[in-house]
């Protein structure tokens, strides 16, 4: 859905949302307690200062630039994934050139056993966060022992002074084949629709951006089992119907793991509010490869232990509102 009279006029004020998958920023330190050797100076992927850093200004630009070709102003709200810690989050946040936008972040420790976690990066200028916590999502695997993957972020904020409740997921993966463990992303699926039942009996009407890397496409039994029974809308699904595009490439097919779904509040017009104006994958072509037999896939960071020093695996994702004054 598109509303192309929001773009004629230059006095909109728009508001971008994204979620981006960073592929592994780690820090260069061993974690005793998580399976991070790999990303160390001396281990399997030698992950060197050097890289790293490079790889921090690298994600610094893409994240100032998504969605600036609707909108000249960077994101105000940044779902992100695959980061280590807070500190990794906060030398991204302090890395040129998006020092400037002095980025706040919600972050939790999860009990991903390699350590990975989920964030909200946030524009304090825009976005005030009034409450948050991270969801435990309980899952065992097929042998009966607890999968330690990832939770749920939940943070409930006031955009613009509209109360929004955000979710920033990053669902169980496929490692293992997707249909032998679709079962985990429809625990994910339970546990937030009952997070946004909770909201409702509580608050009239709440407004919902439900972002992620699910490892699942728009179409798959998880996320239309998100949409069911839901004020939920994915105005991603139409991005991928085609198939020629998506925001992670493997052998040679395209994947929308990446989405953001809003509640259809955003679909109306009230003065006060936010409404929906467009959602995209911002694949421009410096994400890209230049050549070879990977030419337009995303240029990552590594291809196993080959460093590539690209940007991530994953394309970023975003919506674009649009704020109607009182």
């Amino acid at each position: 859905m598109r509303f192309p009279f929001f773009k004629r006029k230059s006095t909109a004020q728009l508001y971008t949302i994204a979620f981006y998958n960073l592929e592994n920023l780690f820090d260069t330190e061993n974690n005793e307690h998580t399976l991070d050797d790999d990303f160390t100076p001396t281990g399997f992927k030698q992950w060197t200062i050097e890289r790293y850093e490079s790889k921090c200004k690298k994600l610094a630009r893409t994240i100032l630039d998504i969605g600036k070709q609707e909108n000249k102003h960077p994101p105000v709200l940044v779902g992100i994934s695959e980061v280590e810690n807070q500190h990794v989050i906060r030398d991204l946040t302090t890395t040129k050139p998006l020092d400037t936008l002095h980025y706040r972040y919600v972050h939790y420790e999860s009990p991903d056993e390699r350590g990975i976690d989920t964030a909200l990066l946030y524009n304090p200028k825009y976005f005030k966060v009034i409450s948050s916590e991270a969801l435990p999502l309980i899952v065992d695997n097929l042998n009966g022992d607890r999968d330690t993957t990832r939770d749920v972020l939940y943070v409930k904020g006031a955009l613009n002074n509209e109360i929004v409740h955000v979710f920033v997921n990053h669902w169980p993966s496929r490692r293992d084949g997707g249909d032998v463990t679709e079962y985990k992303r429809l625990v994910a699926a339970k546990l937030i629709k009952d997070k946004m039942k909770e909201i409702g009996a509580i608050e009239a009407h709440p407004n919902f951006l439900v972002m992620g890397d699910f490892n699942d496409d728009p179409t798959s039994k998880s996320i239309q089992r998100l949409l069911q029974d839901t004020t939920l809308y994915n105005p991603m699904e139409r991005l991928h119907l085609p198939k020629q595009r998506g925001s992670a490439n493997y052998k040679n097919t395209w994947s929308l793991f990446d989405q953001i779904l809003i509640s259809h509040n955003f679909l109306n017009f009230e003065k006060g509010t936010h409404s929906f104006s467009k959602a995209d994958i911002f694949d421009n072509a410096f994400l890209r490869e230049k050549s070879g037999k990977y030419k337009g896939n995303p240029h990552r960071t590594y291809a196993g232990r080959k460093y590539l020093g690209g940007y991530s695996d994953h394309f970023p994702v975003y919506v674009i509102l649009k704020f109607n004054p009182k």
